[in-house]
């Protein structure tokens, strides 16, 4: 798509957006529940599409990307009223014939951009969102995974006029010509590197911005933890989607005096949830592109693999693999690795591993394991991340519930449910002024008495 043709989708959805068609709340609620209707009938061709871009089971598909847009939109069609109606806020008493409030209004024309790991739940979710609040959206998915973002398209054609959601495919020149646009609102979930280059087009026009990024979301397992647990839910949280999660578990970072036993149910866990042999697992992912396969092989220290490593350079698919006496100068700790491998890391006291993880960069995720309610205080209070889980991984963003985002290095702005209405409204603040006082302290000419009067009211 040219840039030229971008520009008149932007036009088009503007003028779109201050005809009000999307303000009213029933076209928004009608729009949901159509959209919704359309992902429940073309369930099987997303489910086959992610499984081409990815090779993930249609259990793993729904689970973990259609499920989480469906339960989204339910939970938009259940509270929307709620969230846009008008909230009355306290007025002062030198204000007492005046109405005080807020009133949650649209930003106007947003752009989403969404990467290609989860790319069904990472480009309809904060769709939805952005629906719900009544904004029109030009929808960006990933070229890294095609076929999706094809089904993507089609369902979105077939749900929404082309003035009220777009979506635009291609690659990098299609980026560098949405990033040029003057969008009120841009909302991209994606690398590091990429959300420099968002945040500096969008300063071009002061356009606010939401970014969902990444980072080495650390993984804390306390001298305390119940290890086999334990071991169970970082084996699901990392090897999820063959380790190319935002959120996963980066890398373990046990007390030493327990490593040598998590290390023991590690391996347990991976035959027990994806079998001797993983690379015949057909409900077990692959890397989405050779490029990234490579990649992690470049990660990957064979000397200092403990479990799995093998790799189908064919198929793409790189096993489950636990790395050990892995320091933070070895090269699998210099990047986020995004990919089926888990280096193994230890500490000798909790402070030091809290004061570790806060001199590097803030992380999306943080999870630490532990009986101690009291360590769980501390780590969950001392060091900073986005959000995480104590005594599980992932799942904390499998709910409308939390708000999902980073900060720092790990991106800014949150998301899902009331998170994720508020992120595409703007609260304007109004005061209802009553015409049948007008005092007189305000106005020139000042007199004493107007003085005593200022004070008494604003004390």
């Amino acid at each position: 798509m040219t840039e030229n043709e971008i520009k008149r989708i932007v036009k088009m959805q503007r003028d779109y957006f201050y005809s009000g068609a999307t303000l009213r709340i029933d076209a928004r609620i009608q729009a949901l529940k159509k959209l919704k209707s359309c992902i429940n009938n073309r369930e099987k061709d997303i489910a086959k599409a992610i499984a081409k871009d990815l090779g993930k089971s249609n259990f793993e598909s729904y689970m973990c990307e259609i499920g989480l847009v469906l339960s989204e939109i339910s939970y938009m069609q259940k509270h929307i009223r709620a969230y846009a109606r008008e909230k009355r806020v306290h007025t002062p008493l030198s204000q007492f014939h005046s109405r005080s409030f807020k009133k949650p209004s649209p930003y106007g024309t947003v752009l989403i951009m969404s990467p290609w790991n989860y790319p069904f739940l990472l480009t309809l979710e904060p769709l939805v969102d952005a629906i719900a609040a009544g904004n029109t959206a030009v929808v960006k998915p990933s070229a890294y995974s095609p076929n999706t973002s094809q089904i993507i398209d089609d369902i979105l054609r077939e749900c929404f006029d082309k003035a009220h959601v777009s979506v635009v495919t291609g690659g990098r020149a299609e980026n560098t010509a949405l990033l040029n646009q003057h969008f009120d609102y841009i909302f991209f979930t994606g690398s590091q590197s990429v959300g420099k280059e968002v945040m500096r087009h969008a300063s071009e026009y002061l356009t606010p911005v939401t970014l969902e990024l990444g980072g080495k979301s650390p993984c804390i397992v306390e001298k305390s933890a119940n290890l086999k647990l334990a071991a169970k839910r970082i084996v699901f949280g990392k090897f999820l989607n063959c380790g190319q999660t935002c959120v996963a578990p980066d890398y373990i970072y046990c007390d030493s005096s327990i490593k040598d036993a998590l290390l023991a149910e590690i391996k347990k866990q991976i035959t027990l949830q994806f079998g001797v042999h993983p690379l015949e697992n057909e409900n077990y992912g692959k890397i989405i592109n050779e490029k990234h396969f490579k990649r992690l092989l470049g990660l990957m220290d064979t000397k200092k693999v403990i479990h799995g490593g093998q790799r189908d350079e064919n198929t793409l698919r790189l096993e489950p693999t636990v790395m050990d006496n892995i320091t933070f100068s070895d090269n699998v700790m210099k990047e986020e690795i995004f990919g089926p491998l888990l280096p193994v890391l230890t500490y000798d006291s909790i402070d030091d591993a809290i004061h570790k993880i806060n001199s590097m960069p803030h992380p999306l995720a943080l999870y630490i394991f532990t009986s101690d309610k009291r360590i769980a205080r501390k780590v969950t209070s001392h060091c900073g991340f986005g959000g995480g889980c104590i005594n599980d991984t992932v799942i904390h963003l499998a709910t409308s519930q939390l708000g999902f985002g980073g900060f720092g290095e790990s991106g800014m702005g949150s998301y899902h449910g009331k998170e994720g209405f508020f992120t595409f409204s703007h609260n304007k603040s109004i005061l209802d002024k009553k015409t049948w006082l007008d005092l007189p302290m305000r106005y020139q000419p000042y007199k004493t008495v107007h003085e005593k009067l200022v004070h008494f009211f604003l004390k």
